[in-house]
């Protein structure tokens, strides 16, 4: 196996990979560990396909804990091999990046060649392994445990990640296998610690994951040419670098969203889940079209969740390698994107291939634009200034024989950009007047390229 340059490895955090065949209880272990239900956890074989990683701690010792889609046989249906061969490949890319494996197995279905392939493969690696036989629920399974010696681990432990027995023990063992601690893993020159977490969604297909690939620069999530391929939402820590600016960030891989009418199965609607959560947890979405089909009803109602949640947004248009284009073609095909996203007026538009990385110096300094405007703050006599110019030149209508009177404002938040605004009565706003007063404050105040939110309040 080579040994990949890896994202993982610069954290400097130890890595424990979690690996065995599929549906052997492998992401029920990593929710256990992490204390966050993080993988989807299903009864289908083969759910994990991307390396998830989250930090995780024991003892007082931290480790990067990596779950893995499982190491399975490329037998079958074409479709399933494509898949089954990347999940491989991303199996042994988190196999040499780890300090030590927790190799695990079922009790309830006994050792299978596919076990003992695994066991092979793991053992080529080198290094330190604990076995651990899953779903060994009560005391009277444990007599099955012994079976599993023929696999050649010495450090063998029953347990059952459902319901957490006896998985301390196995973390005592583990964390005894760990290189000792770095006293001083920070260096002067490091970038902000706390990451900025950018969400990449949209709809099945249209290259989310290729863009996640190119902007870290390595293969860290599987891409190919099936719709529904990537199922978590999988966060992969990089910098974002653009210049001499560089930023600690995690970007959020997920799986693509479809209408609620066209979804499969119940796989499909945690991870439409999970997307829709990536949304609420990021803060800056990046909003991936195909620039082959345009926008779609489905592309604006994912810019509709973005909008709802008051996120910045960063509206990628990839594949432009495939319509040749010239530059004029692209201004006549921002404004119609411009167009049909009208909520989104804010969000910057970035042309971009993630297949031959064009766009993507563009595309880091939108997203580094957008973070810095989230943060931003306006003096409140700047505020005030722009709301009485705002609403002398466009008075506000009568509402149930009454005026709005808007009286004054304060900034009183950022991600994003908050405002209270004091009135006469809040029942007079009409919403259209409302979009209004905030275009007008992100156009005067310098928060072009995000969203602002209004509170009003009766003085």
């Amino acid at each position: 196996m080579e040994n990949p340059k890896s994202e993982i490895q610069n954290r400097k955090l130890p890595v424990i990979a979690i690996v065995g065949r599929p549906n052997v209880g492998k992401s029920a272990l990593f929710n256990r560990i992490a204390k966050r239900k993080i993988a989807i956890v299903h009864e289908e074989s083969g759910v994990t396909r991307d390396k998830i990683s989250a930090p995780a701690e024991w003892m007082g010792r931290d480790f990067l804990l990596v779950d893995t889609g499982g190491i399975a046989q490329e037998r079958g249906k074409k479709i399933a091999d494509t898949i089954t061969a990347e999940m491989r490949k991303q199996s042994e890319s988190a196999i040499c990046e780890a300090a030590a494996l927790v190799f695990v197995v079922d009790a309830s279905v006994g050792i299978t060649p596919l076990d003992e392939e695994v066991a092979r493969e793991i053992r080529k690696s080198g290094k330190r392994v604990v076995l651990a036989v899953n779903k060994v629920d009560s005391d009277s399974r444990e007599a099955s445990v012994a079976d599993f010696a023929r696999l050649g681990f010495p450090d063998v432990f029953p347990i059952s990640a459902a319901h957490g027995r006896r998985v301390d023990e196995l973390l005592d063992a583990l964390i005894q296998f760990l290189p000792p601690e770095e006293t001083d893993a920070s260096t002067p020159d490091a970038p902000p610690s706390t990451p900025l977490h950018i969400a990449i969604v949209g709809k099945p297909n249209v290259g989310k994951s290729s863009l996640v690939n190119a902007l870290v620069k390595t293969e860290r999530v599987i891409v190919t040419a099936i719709p529904g391929t990537t199922r978590d939402s999988v966060d992969v820590p990089f910098v974002l670098k653009h210049g001499k600016t560089e930023r600690n960030s995690a970007l959020i891989d997920t799986a693509g969203i479809r209408p609620v009418g066209r979804v499969r199965d119940s796989v499909e609607v945690f991870s439409v889940m999970r997307s829709e959560n990536s949304i609420e947890r990021c803060d800056i979405a990046l909003l991936v079209l195909d620039a082959t089909l345009g926008v779609t009803a489905q592309d604006k109602r994912v810019g509709g969740k973005i909008t709802e949640a008051h996120k910045g947004c960063v509206v990628v248009v990839n594949k432009w390698d495939l319509m040749k284009g010239t530059e004029r073609a692209q201004q006549i095909y921002e404004r119609r994107v411009r167009h049909d996203l009208f909520f989104l007026n804010y969000a910057p538009v970035v042309f971009a291939s993630a297949k031959d990385t064009q766009g993507l110096s563009r595309l880091a300094a939108a997203i580094l634009l957008v973070d810095k405007q989230m943060d931003a703050s306006v003096q409140t006599a700047v505020l005030n200034r722009a709301l009485e110019e705002s609403v002398a030149s466009y008075l506000p209508p009568q509402r149930y024989g009454k005026h709005l009177r808007v009286f004054y404002g304060n900034q009183i938040g950022s991600r994003p950009p908050t405002f209270l605004v004091f009135v006469n009565d809040p029942s007079l706003l009409a919403p259209h007047y409302e979009r209004y007063l905030c275009d007008q404050l992100r156009k005067k105040c310098g928060f072009d390229s995000v969203p602002v939110k209004l509170i009003f309040r009766g003085r």
